[in-house]
């Protein structure tokens, strides 16, 4: 089985000296399940950032299904899926039309933008809130809002950070389902 991500040798200094990461190596397999665990501060949020291209790494290679990030991240993102810590959504644009949007930043079609969408959005329990606006939203139907968009293009590695932050218990469960169906 090839590897979803392969990391080497990664490091990150910000420009006050402070290192953020220090020579980290790393592989995940393809199909994998994989947790980054550690105490806040221990670069969790940069690696993930560097893996999408929001933080520049000092150092070392990043590979998402083979491909450099470095030498090819239009290849790279169209593989990966975010969903962050904190909702970044616009709170006053319909929840449908986030995931339409989102869509259409990866190159999808108007049409099969908003197919995505409604499969998500029904997968998620979030159908019927389509033509609401996310500030109407629950905390955890935000939450369920940010892995459907981060699932719209239908990438093949999946990084959540910190996904069940603010969830309850019977919510965690049924997305830790749903992550395990779509896997």
């Amino acid at each position: 089985m090839s590897n979803a991500l392969e990391i080497r040798n990664l490091s990150k200094t910000y420009a006050n000296g402070f290192a953020a990461l220090k020579g980290i190596d790393l592989d995940v397999a393809e199909g994998d399940f994989f947790a980054l665990l550690g105490p806040n501060g221990a670069g969790k949020s940069t690696t993930i950032g560097v893996i999408c291209s929001l933080v520049n790494k000092s150092g070392g290679q990043v590979r998402v299904f083979g491909t450099d990030i470095d030498r090819d991240f239009p290849l790279a993102k169209r593989n990966i899926g975010v969903v962050p810590q904190e909702f970044n959504f616009n709170h006053f644009e319909k929840v449908g039309d986030i995931l339409a949007t989102q869509a259409g930043y990866y190159g999808l079609a108007p049409g099969l933008a908003r197919q995505r969408a409604e499969k998500y959005l029904r997968k998620l329990d979030l159908w019927d809130k389509r033509e609401q606006p996310a500030r109407n939203l629950s905390g955890g139907m935000k939450r369920r809002l940010m892995i459907a968009r981060a699932l719209v293009h239908e990438p093949r590695l999946l990084i959540l950070d910190e996904p069940t932050a603010g969830v309850d218990i019977e919510l965690r469960r049924s997305m830790w389902s749903f992550l395990q169906e779509i896997n």
